[in-house]
């Protein structure tokens, strides 16, 4: 049978949003702009950083990193999504689905990201005559750099073991991409090991960015309070208010769909809310860190000054 070998489903048929077939050019469309929306944005987003030398701060260096994290979240599911838009058959490999899983777990990543950016945003409110010693150039790279490599090996730990895992049949998948919840139901193999791997990594990433963010955020709304003018509560407010959106963003929607029961027609509801986090939020997250953010609107404004004076 095509897409076996040795007994074995190597092959998988996405159903993808087969159920409105008479959307399909409205659908393809929406998600086109919505691709290529986040991953221009945040290629100019990362392009100003590193042309403008006043945002050569350490806020501007994680944010670049977290620019990139999100081109490579919509570029891995995207592309293909709106490839199968005019395929009468979706087929997708094994292997392809655990090239998504592996870079959708980058999410590991953005956890440990997002938990240096807030201990920053602590230097920098809570400290700020000591900010530039503190978050000193070379500690950066070392959080970043740490970052991704513990995030890597995370993912790839997780990796090594899904690969163990075993189809028998039926293969099909009521997603549009090669969904980790829909391949454990479908797997002939004993996936409680996997579940605990996953489970357990989830929860020390997860647990201990929480825990890094919400006590620095504690000794930042602490301080924030103890600010007496107007202006300066009105400017600590503003750098951290994209931050706390983007966490709310990413642990929210993370939540939502892989706590959400996968059966029935929650089946279509997790497909929307992955989405959510796939597409969509990649494309908030540009425009949370970028519009409400002053110091971008300066560096734009000198950027224009330059190209039309």
């Amino acid at each position: 049978m095509a897409g076996r070998r040795n007994g074995t489903i190597t092959k998988f048929i996405l159903l993808g949003f087969s159920e409105f077939p008479k959307l399909t050019v409205v659908l393809f469309s929406i998600f086109l702009g919505i691709y290529l929306m986040p991953v221009s944005w945040n290629v100019g987003l990362i392009t100003l950083i590193r042309m403008d030398s006043h945002l050569h701060t350490p806020m501007y260096f994680f944010l670049s990193n977290l620019s990139v994290l999100d081109i490579c979240y919509v570029s891995t599911i995207a592309p293909r999504m709106l490839s199968d838009f005019f395929k009468k058959q979706k087929f997708i490999s094994f292997m392809e689905c655990t090239i998504q899983y592996f870079f959708s777990r980058l999410g590991l990543t953005e956890c440990c990201l997002l938990a240096a950016t807030a201990y920053e945003h602590y230097a920098a409110i809570c400290n700020p005559l000591l900010s530039t010693a503190i978050m000193s150039p070379t500690l950066c790279v070392k959080m970043v750099a740490g970052s991704w490599i513990t995030g890597f090996f995370g993912s790839l730990i997780q990796l090594c073991v899904l690969l163990q895992l075993h189809f028998c049949g039926p293969n099909v998948i009521n997603h549009f991409f090669g969904d980790l919840l829909q391949l454990l139901i479908l797997s002939c193999s004993d996936t409680f090991f996997f579940q605990v791997i996953t489970s357990v990594i989830t929860v020390i990433f997860g647990l201990t960015s929480v825990l890094v963010i919400m006590i620095s955020y504690g000794y930042i709304i602490a301080t924030i309070l103890k600010i007496t003018s107007a202006e300066g509560r009105s400017k600590a407010f503003n750098t951290c208010g994209s931050h706390l959106t983007a966490v709310t963003l990413f642990f929210g929607s993370g939540i939502f769909v892989y706590m959400y029961p996968n059966s029935g027609d929650s089946l279509n509801q997790n497909k929307l809310a992955s989405v959510l986090y796939t597409v969509i939020i990649p494309m908030l997250n540009a425009l949370i860190y970028s519009l409400r953010n002053k110091e971008i609107k300066d560096a734009l404004n000198r950027w224009k000054k330059r190209i039309f004076s």
